[in-house]
């Protein structure tokens, strides 16, 4: 690793165990905080994202377009992991703002203390499920969860077509997923999986039991996305559970041979948030910045370029994609609070007694 990675693009390789992944990310973050003042003279603005390094460059390169005075610092990483980083540094912050991640992780964080209130300009253009009563969190995009497989290796209709699918013994070892422990997309997904069950039973155990079979025909969980659709392209695995924007993503942008099939039985849809973190050190410049990226000017843009669909619903449907209009999407119904109180809960039990467990 050089010693001065630039800290736009710091993507730590999180190949040993989770203690030195965090290392890294502290350490990468550290550096660069500590060694290097604003560029310029200029204001630093430090956002924690999900949203991948495409996505964060252009709304980074418009932002301090029309900012000269702001150097925008992003770190790119799962979820849970900003999650986990924003409680870590409660009493010493270090970033202003939080730029995705599905809606359950911003509601545990407001009940923390973590986030601070702010009242976008655009407050009455989203419905009630998607945002904070108190204005500590709004949700910007709507995210889709659905089954992806390698196109080079399956026809269409040879794609696990529903969840339950998934565990047909012929996908033994040809599943790979992105490691749940850090991916608030696939802790959403597993507990999702637990609450089908949950609803009619009223205990996890059906649940906890499709995940072991899951888990029998699963090869490996891997660290990031990157190293996920590398693999799928590689055929090392043939298919994985994600979300739909990013498949679309790493289609567009790399030609990885990659398409996917929105469960028939019906699929989350995750509210992807946006927030200012407690205690943020350039508040005033964190208020526009996330100004700029829910402007309806830049919702359109990651609809079109980064497939995003839209939390806000003044959106005219003609400034959207085709593919927004005319790709059905059947919600799954899912008690998301339930989800949040759990989550934590059952994914500890998920890694101590499933995990690399089923398997021959």
């Amino acid at each position: 690793m050089p010693d001065q990675m630039p800290f736009k693009t710091f993507r730590p390789v999180l190949c040993l165990n989770r203690s030195w992944a965090v290392f890294l990310l502290v350490l990468g973050l550290m550096q660069q905080l500590g060694c290097r003042g604003g560029d310029g003279g200029k204001d630093p603005l430090v956002v924690y994202s999900t949203h991948g390094k495409e996505l964060l460059s252009e709304f980074e390169a418009g932002f301090e377009r029309d900012h000269a005075n702001v150097d925008v610092r992003w770190l790119d990483m799962g979820s849970q992991d900003v999650l986990d980083r924003v409680r870590s540094e409660k009493e010493n912050p270090q970033a202003d703002v939080w730029w995705g991640a599905p809606s359950t992780l911003f509601q545990q964080a407001e009940k923390e203390g973590l986030l601070q209130a702010y009242r976008p300009t655009w407050v009455s253009e989203v419905t009630a499920e998607a945002r904070s009563a108190g204005d500590f969190w709004y949700g910007t995009y709507e995210t889709p969860e659905v089954i992806a497989y390698n196109s080079a290796a399956l026809k269409p209709e040879e794609a696990p077509q529903d969840w339950d699918d998934l565990l047909d013994p012929k996908w033994q070892n040809k599943i790979i997923l992105r490691d749940p422990l850090a991916s608030g997309t696939m802790r959403t997904i597993f507990c999702a999986m637990i609450l089908r069950s949950y609803q009619t039973a009223g205990s996890p155990e059906a649940g906890f039991e499709w995940l072991k079979k899951l888990d029998a025909n699963t090869k490996d969980y891997v660290a990031n996305l990157t190293l996920l659709s590398q693999k799928l392209a590689r055929q090392e695995g043939l298919i994985t559970v994600w979300n739909m924007p990013d498949i679309e993503l790493q289609r567009a942008q790399y030609n990885y041979p990659l398409a996917y099939v929105i469960p028939k039985s019906g699929t989350p849809v995750v509210t992807d948030g946006i927030a200012l973190l407690s205690q943020a050190s350039h508040v005033d410049t964190a208020k526009k910045f996330y100004e700029h990226v829910t402007s309806k000017q830049s919702i359109v843009l990651a609809a079109k370029k980064f497939y995003r669909i839209p939390c806000r619903t003044d959106i005219p449907n003609q400034e959207l994609p085709d593919w927004i209009r005319q790709t059905p999407i059947r919600t799954m119904p899912v008690d998301w609070k339930m989800l949040e109180e759990k989550s934590n809960e059952w994914m500890k039990r998920w890694d101590s007694q499933i995990r690399n467990k089923g398997r021959l």
